[in-house]
């Protein structure tokens, strides 16, 4: 196993499980929010959306940040997939969206991406699927 991995941040866990909102803090100072939304049509397809969600962003919900921190929030939020998933075992289909700087182009994989796809094999294990378009990966069971 990564020995990277064993970093992980203090969570704070929806105090109803289906709520789908966690939070944690970094050392530097900054809050972070992971969310997750389910589609309206197929309730066992679930958006995954994170970001810093601090005031010093003004409004930029999901805006990221790298502080030196990235392997510790990445890891961070693997472990919070995985308990939602213990807590949610019949949801099939998770999507991530790499959101880019307004100066990348959407159609190729941005750095963002880069790091997803380097993180989702420890999220989601034998069993599951990838597909990754642009910034745009689309994760199934078999």
């Amino acid at each position: 196993m990564d020995t990277s991995y064993k970093n992980i941040l203090s969570i704070e866990y929806p105090n109803i499980p289906s709520a789908g909102v966690y939070y944690f803090n970094t050392s530097s100072g900054l809050r972070y929010e992971v969310r997750f939304g389910r589609l309206q049509d197929n309730i066992l397809h679930a958006n995954i959306v994170f970001g810093v969600v601090n005031d010093e962003f003004e409004g930029e919900e999901y805006v990221a940040t790298n502080r030196g921190e990235v392997y510790q929030v990445m890891n961070t939020i693997v472990e919070i997939v995985k308990n939602y998933m213990i807590e949610h075992p019949k949801v099939n289909i998770y999507e991530f969206n790499a959101v880019g700087r307004d100066d990348e182009d959407d159609s190729k994989e941005n750095a963002r991406m880069l790091l997803y796809r380097r993180f989702l094999p420890k999220i989601f294990t034998q069993g599951w699927k990838f597909k990754i378009d642009g910034n745009f990966a689309l994760v199934t069971t078999l």
